[in-house]
């Protein structure tokens, strides 16, 4: 039994590639070699943005011989009076590859028919791989695949080098212009030399030696503990972001966070604009103080061991300053016009080709929810309020701070809402009538927030459904079955 190692050598793929693909692979190689006969234990997976590689433990040395019963011509066509083969008795035996001798007959509901047993022997599977692991290579799933050269192979990024090793055993075949061999490759900047592997057991402490934290689970464990140092010499703590922790897990090879600080003028902009300005365009983590206050500064993480991490923390100051002065210009503009203003502008933003603008979703979203409001108990009061929260509540989508940071939709509108003096349950409605915006997402928490997202649900989905727009197994451009959920999660 020996290990298998294939790494796959490339250009930087995108970090949301990585998991999703090596995944894919995992299982994608594990059942070809089921497929084949060929016994083999537990995968494991490794993945920077320069290599993807799967291992699989116990791999056979050959894969597993088969016996099985072959039916042949009826016995009264095989062998004549004398009990000896006829030509066709001959031709079945040559096609099982026994000699005649090893010809049975046997009785079946049918009558008698010549049987053979037919044994199969398993081939090496250093054979079989040269065929397995290009096809695994190739069949890798990606958003987007792209062809480089005069090649005819996709992939998500071009392929430089190929590493495929059983035990200590190169599997050697060809992939475009690439021969597979027992080499792979440091880190792009601090140790780009090649390096020879022996064997499998070698690969992950060859390239940490290489300035590479190959195993993604050991690299976030490392990020982790390193980011959570930096923000406490800044005197705070990150802002909890796993999704954010993971993107840029994958962006790394080997981690070295470093801080950095912006002027505390922005912070009259509100939170959730700087975080999402320094998460979603720089993938910097946010740091906040033992209050839970933003505080003047950011986490970067780099890829390289800088000389001067001063010096890097410049780099990444100028361009964050560059991103939250954009910001501060988007909201300083916003706050110039009336969120009534916003709703008129509404009028030239389409929502769909049959059913109208989005200022005439909105009017139809709130017929609806005065209604629903109107069969409760909580008086004229609710009314107004879910009137004013549907009246509201696409009215940031005009806004210059959405128009930059679309994942705002919604929060802005509640700011909005809240700086202009509006009721804090309408405010509150107008981000709340988005959720629930994922499968366990959180549902609306205010009863005005509730009304007035299930009336938004109930016209996109009647709406779209009037005019034919209606999902599809492979289609659902609208969301609609998403919405449908949500309506029955929050009436639950």
């Amino acid at each position: 039994m020996n290990t298998l190692l294939l790494e796959i050598g490339t250009e930087e793929i995108p970090a949301g590639y990585i998991v999703p693909a090596l995944e894919a692979m995992s299982a994608t190689l594990s059942k070809k070699l089921t497929d084949a006969r060929i016994a083999h234990g537990q995968s494991k997976i490794y993945g920077t943005p320069r290599r993807l590689a799967v291992t699989i433990e116990g791999v056979a040395a050959k894969q597993l011989s088969v016996k099985s019963e072959v039916t042949g011509p009826p016995a009264h066509i095989g062998f004549d009076a004398n009990g000896k083969a006829t030509m066709a008795g001959q031709k079945f035996a040559e096609k099982v590859g026994v000699p005649p001798s090893k010809l049975e007959i046997k009785e079946t509901p049918k009558g008698a028919y010549l049987t053979a047993e037919k044994r199969e022997r398993g081939l090496a599977t250093q054979t079989l791989l040269k065929e397995i692991l290009p096809a695994v290579i190739l069949a890798t799933p990606f958003p987007k695949k792209m062809r480089w050269a005069g090649l005819d192979i996709e992939f998500a990024r071009p392929i430089h080098n190929i590493l495929a090793l059983l035990g200590k055993s190169v599997v050697s075949f060809k992939l475009g212009n690439l021969k597979s061999g027992r080499y792979t490759h440091g880190h792009s900047f601090m140790a780009p030399a090649k390096i020879k592997l022996n064997s499998p057991d070698e690969y992950l402490d060859k390239l940490r030696q290489a300035q590479v934290v190959a195993d993604i689970q050991e690299r976030k464990k490392i990020l982790e503990q390193r980011i959570a140092v930096v923000a406490d010499e800044l005197s705070g703590s990150i802002l909890p972001d796993e999704e954010l922790v993971d993107i840029n897990n994958n962006l790394v090879e080997y981690p070295i966070p470093v801080a950095g600080n912006f002027d505390a003028e922005f912070l009259e902009v509100p939170d959730e604009i700087l975080i999402n300005a320094m998460r979603e365009h720089q993938k910097y983590f946010a740091v906040v103080d033992r209050n839970r206050n933003l505080m003047p500064c950011f986490i970067a993480v780099n890829n390289t061991a800088a000389r001067d991490l001063a010096l890097s923390a410049t780099g990444h100051q100028r361009v964050i300053r560059a991103r939250l002065a954009d910001a501060q210009f988007f909201y300083r503009g916003d706050l110039e016009v009336t969120n009534d203003e916003r709703v008129e502008k509404l009028k030239k933003v389409l929502f769909q080709a049959e059913l109208g603008t989005v200022f005439e979703k909105r009017e139809r979203v709130a017929r609806i929810a005065e209604a629903l409001a109107a069969s409760t108990e909580e008086g004229d009061e609710l009314k107004r309020q879910v009137t004013r929260a549907a009246h509201l509540s696409k009215s940031d989508l005009v806004s210059q701070v959405v128009g930059e940071f679309p994942k705002l939709q919604g929060v802005m509108g509640r700011i909005y809402a809240t700086i202009a003096g509006e009721a804090a349950d309408v405010a509150a409605a107008i981000e709340e009538h988005y959720r629930p915006v994922y499968s366990g997402a959180p549902l609306p928490e205010t009863l005005v927030g509730a009304i007035v997202s299930i009336a938004d649900k109930m016209d996109s989905i009647c709406g779209c459904f009037s005019v034919g727009l209606i999902p599809t197994g492979a289609s659902d451009p609208y969301a609609l079955r998403r919405q449908g959920i949500g309506i029955v999660q929050i009436m639950n």
